[in-house]
């Protein structure tokens, strides 16, 4: 028998040996040509504890998402919040919503000292050197791309110390406008253990075609799934080296994801408000998709009468801190014995219409917006959505009815809100219907309970007019109703 310390054995372990020490090296020189040498002995030191057990945030936990799930990353600079501070706070939650504001400089002067309305602030990374080492052609845009990984970095290392669970990292500006609970019941229906980029498109055609139909645009918000914040984040400057020639945030920052294998899944519900004007039109007949965002408020008149932007956008967060499922949710009922159709915008409009038209016409935005950028009429469609164009008929032309408050109903089982009149229409009545001009108030009675179900919108009833104010009353529509 064979001594078991024979040379063949010997020779057996050494090619082992050389094979595992080969392999060792290929592995190195891989890593070391993808990252530079800082990065990639930080890439071994930020990975080597998951590699042993995969973080929290990306375990198989099937538990509903929920508010706490979710990180908020917003990016401004310290000129721009001390005009700007008004849209965040409308719906920021102190000591609930979790996330950061991220500046180019350290604040001054009255937002000392900082308050506790406002989301904690952090000064963005120097990217000095970075810059001076990659040239690229829009600085300040890259300063913004390179928050993601600036948050995801900040999130990653309290996890542990806070027993943090971040599923979702939600991007912004700093005056972009979000109804938070209708983003946790949006993302509670994607599987956060995958790969999501979720955002929308510009209302804007030309702005998409300028930067890319495949984008995400950053003021209207977009949302991360935990497993893309960390692939994008490990990427992240390669990616802004490979892409330094680019001058867009939000087209680098889809481009970065598309290199990861991502392409963006839109929701109708973001609004990028790419528009001029009077956006009353597009608000009165939103889609039907839960309200997740508005931007460019301060771009545009005030979106409720004799207020201003930031008044306006205090006043729409009224009837959102009561039920965020039906906001913007446009539902139509008819009175058959006037010929009058009602719409409602819940908590933002209701109008009158002197005649009886279907929701397939009612729900096209009346065109009361300019676009963006000015074209001449001969170059429509201007919008990523037909509309209506405004008219004198008075067959077509509605009265229109502000959101005016919110308040619980006498019954607890119902939710009471009431739209005062703008302005009078001025014109006669349409054919033989009688003429509405004597309803000064619109007050309609919705469920106490929110919408669990998006797949079709509610009807509603027409109660009946007393003193001048209308009364509607919302349902589920009947398994056969028609809206017509």
């Amino acid at each position: 028998m064979g001594s078991p310390f024979s040379s063949n054995k010997f020779a057996g372990a050494g090619k082992l040996l050389l094979i595992l020490g080969f392999i060792s090296y290929l592995t190195f020189f891989t890593f070391q040509n993808h990252y530079p040498p800082s990065d990639f002995i930080s890439y071994l030191k930020k990975t080597s504890s998951s590699l042993i057990s995969p973080p929290p945030a990306i375990s198989n936990d099937n538990s509903p998402t929920n508010l706490s799930h979710l990180v908020f990353g917003l990016l401004g600079s310290e000129k721009a919040w001390h005009n700007r501070k008004s849209y965040i706070e409308s719906w920021w939650r102190p000591n609930t919503t979790k996330g950061f504001l991220y500046l180019d400089k350290p604040p001054t002067g009255n937002l000392l000292p900082w308050p506790e309305t406002s989301p904690p602030y952090r000064i963005s990374d120097d990217l000095t050197e970075f810059l001076k080492q990659n040239k690229p052609k829009a600085p300040i845009m890259i300063r913004m791309v390179h928050a993601i990984m600036e948050i995801f970095r900040e999130i990653n290392e309290d996890q542990p110390k806070n027993n943090l669970d971040i599923r979702w990292f939600v991007m912004g500006d700093d005056d972009s406008v979000f109804f938070v609970d209708n983003i946790v019941d949006v993302l509670a229906e994607y599987d956060h253990t995958k790969y999501y980029y979720i955002g929308g498109q510009s209302e804007f055609v030309l702005s998409n075609y300028w930067f890319s139909f495949q984008q995400g645009f950053g003021g209207a918000g977009f949302m991360l799934s935990y497993r893309l914040a960390k692939a994008l984040a490990m990427d992240m400057e390669n990616c802004l080296r490979r892409y330094a020639y680019l001058r867009s945030a939000d087209y680098i920052t889809m481009v970065c994801i598309s290199d990861i294998g991502v392409n963006l899944s839109p929701h109708k519900g973001i609004h990028q408000i790419d528009l001029h004007g009077d956006i009353s039109g597009l608000l009165s007949s939103h889609p039907k998709s839960p309200l997740i965002s508005l931007h460019h408020l301060d771009k545009m008149k005030p979106i409720f009468p004799n207020m201003d932007s930031f008044e306006s956008t205090r006043h729409l967060m009224k009837a959102a801190a009561v039920d965020q499922t039906r906001m913007l949710q446009q539902t139509i009922c008819h009175h058959r014995r006037s010929n009058w159709t009602f719409s409602v915008s819940w908590g933002y409009s209701a109008h009158i219409y002197e005649t009886v038209l279907p929701r397939s016409y009612l729900q096209k935005p009346i065109e009361t917006f300019k676009p963006w950028v000015g074209t001449p009429e001969t170059h429509r469609p201007f919008y990523m959505f037909n509309t209506r164009l405004p008219s004198d008929d008075p067959c077509e032309k509605p009265h229109v009815f502000f959101f005016k408050g919110v308040e619980k109903a006498s019954s607890s089982s119902e939710i009471l809100t009431t739209y005062s009149r703008a302005a009078p229409r001025g014109l006669g009545p349409c054919s033989d219907s009688p003429n509405a001009e004597f309803v000064s108030e619109i007050r309609v009675f919705s469920p106490a309970t929110k919408r669990e179900e998006m797949d079709r919108c509610e009807c509603c009833d027409f109660v009946g007019v007393d003193g001048g104010k209308a009364e509607l009353r919302f349902r589920e529509c009947l398994v056969d109703e028609i809206i017509a």
